[in-house]
């Protein structure tokens, strides 16, 4: 897969670029803040080339605050091909929720101690890139445990909200089996029973596992 790095931090960056590149990828370009990403993903998208996933900090210069993810965000409007995995050092429930609340294909939201797991690092990217879903295990647990939202799914058991949990985060059936030591078969009936009680149909199509998170996280 073809990639651009958006981090401001060089060694980090260059990091970055040696996980990816030594496992096969492509790395088409490295840059250190949101507005250098943005100019470099559209001039690949108008020579006809554009990368597969941009891997972004949220924050970068000058302000150091929320040029990443707004980077990201202006990407995912302007060229929704292109795949978006965001860095961060901690979990910031806004910009996660704000990436969310667009189209549920090719988004990602990892902490940046996340990197040091390498396997799932790459795995994580992989994912995203081929229009999957992957966020951090503590995104997860922070987003679902806002008292705010337990409404939304108190009709969930407990074994349903970490099926949920873990959906989130990307997962398939067949890692949450292995994950929670049960059957396949045990996970497809809770996940069967998660979009029932979330109101999600089979007509809502292969998205129905991101769109019950995006349920919980709109209401």
């Amino acid at each position: 897969m073809r990639v651009v790095i958006a981090e401001d931090s060089v060694l980090l960056r260059e990091g970055l670029t040696r996980l990816l590149t030594d496992r096969g990828h492509e790395v088409v370009a490295g840059v250190g803040d949101g507005e250098a990403l943005v100019r470099t993903v559209d001039g690949l998208a108008a020579a006809g080339t554009p990368p597969d996933v941009v891997v972004a900090d949220v924050r970068m210069p000058p302000t150091h605050t929320d040029e990443g993810v707004r980077a990201a965000l202006r990407l995912r409007r302007d060229h929704p091909g292109v795949a978006v995995l965001v860095l961060s050092q901690y979990v910031e429930e806004q910009y996660a929720t704000e990436l969310l609340a667009g189209s549920s294909r090719g988004i990602g939201y990892l902490l940046k101690d996340r990197v040091a797991e390498v396997r799932e690092f790459v795995d994580a990217v992989v994912r995203v890139a081929r229009g999957g879903t992957a966020l951090d295990p503590e995104v997860v647990a922070q987003l679902l445990g806002r008292s705010r939202k337990q409404d939304t799914l108190a009709h969930l058991t407990p074994r349903e909200r970490e099926v949920l949990g873990l959906m989130a985060e990307g997962r398939t059936n067949a890692a949450i089996a292995r994950r929670l030591v049960v059957s396949d078969g045990a996970v497809e009936k809770h996940v069967s029973n998660i979009f029932l009680k979330l109101g999600l149909t089979p007509s809502d199509g292969d998205h129905r596992r991101v769109l019950a998170v995006l349920t919980y996280l709109g209401s």
